[in-house]
C-alpha cells in the first residue's frame, strides 16, 4: 500500500513542527534539525513499500528522527575529532614558524612587569619564584609574618596578571603546547 501525495503532504504538515521540536532536544542548530526531519520523511517515502501504513506512523517518525539525530551527533563528533587532530598536527608547525621576536617580547614584558612591582613585593616574589624559598623561609629572611608573605605574593600575582593580561593567552599557549 502506497501513500497518495496529498496524504503524505498532510502527514508532513501535521508532524513536521513537533518532530523539529523533538530534534532540537538533541541538536542545537535549527537548520540541522529541519534537515534531519526532512530526511526522516524522505526515508518514510522511500520505504513506504516496506512499512505497514495501516499502523500509526507517529512512533515510526519519532524513532526515525531520534536515530537520525544520534547518527548526526556521532558523525559530528568524528568530524570535530578529525578537525582537532588536524589542528593539533598543525600546532608544531605554527610554533616552529612563530617569530622569535614574539617570544622575546613576551619575556621582556614579563621581566619589565616584575621590575615594576613595588620593592617589597618584588623582593618577596623573587625569593619565592626565582630562589625557590618557601613562605616560612621568606618570612624569616624578611623578618615578617607568613601571612604578610602570602599577602605580598597575592599582590604580586594580581599586579602581574593585570600588566600581562594581553599576553596571558599567548603565554598559556606557549606553556601548554611547547612545554617551556
Amino acid at each position: 500500500m502506497n501513500f497518495k501525495e496529498q496524504d503524505f503532504e498532510a502527514l508532513f504538515k501535521e508532524h513536521y513542527p513537533f518532530l523539529c521540536s523533538f530534534a532540537r532536544k538533541y541538536i542545537q542548530d535549527v537548520d540541522d534539525c529541519k534537515d534531519i526531519v526532512h530526511n526522516a520523511f524522505l526515508k518514510l517515502w522511500q520505504k513506504q513499500d516496506e512499512i505497514d501504513l495501516t499502523k500509526p506512523l507517529k512512533p515510526y517518525l519519532f524513532k526515525s528522527v531520534h536515530n537520525l539525530c544520534l547518527n548526526y551527533i556521532r558523525d559530528r563528533k568524528k568530524i570535530v575529532q578529525h578537525d582537532l587532530q588536524t589542528d593539533n598536527e598543525a600546532i608544531p608547525d605554527y610554533i616552529d614558524s612563530r617569530d622569535y621576536l614574539e617570544e622575546s617580547e613576551l619575556q621582556t614584558r614579563i621581566v619589565k612587569a616584575i621590575e615594576n612591582l613595588p620593592d617589597k613585593t618584588k623582593r618577596i616574589f623573587s625569593l619565592s619564584r626565582f630562589e625557590g624559598k618557601k613562605y616560612r623561609e621568606i618570612a624569616e629572611i624578611e623578618n615578617i609574618s607568613v601571612k604578610t608573605v602570602e599577602d605580598q605574593m597575592s599582590k604580586a600575582l594580581r599586579l602581574l596578571r593585570e600588566k600581562l593580561k594581553d599576553y596571558l593567552i599567548i603565554y598559556i599557549f606557549i606553556q601548554f603546547f611547547t612545554g617551556f
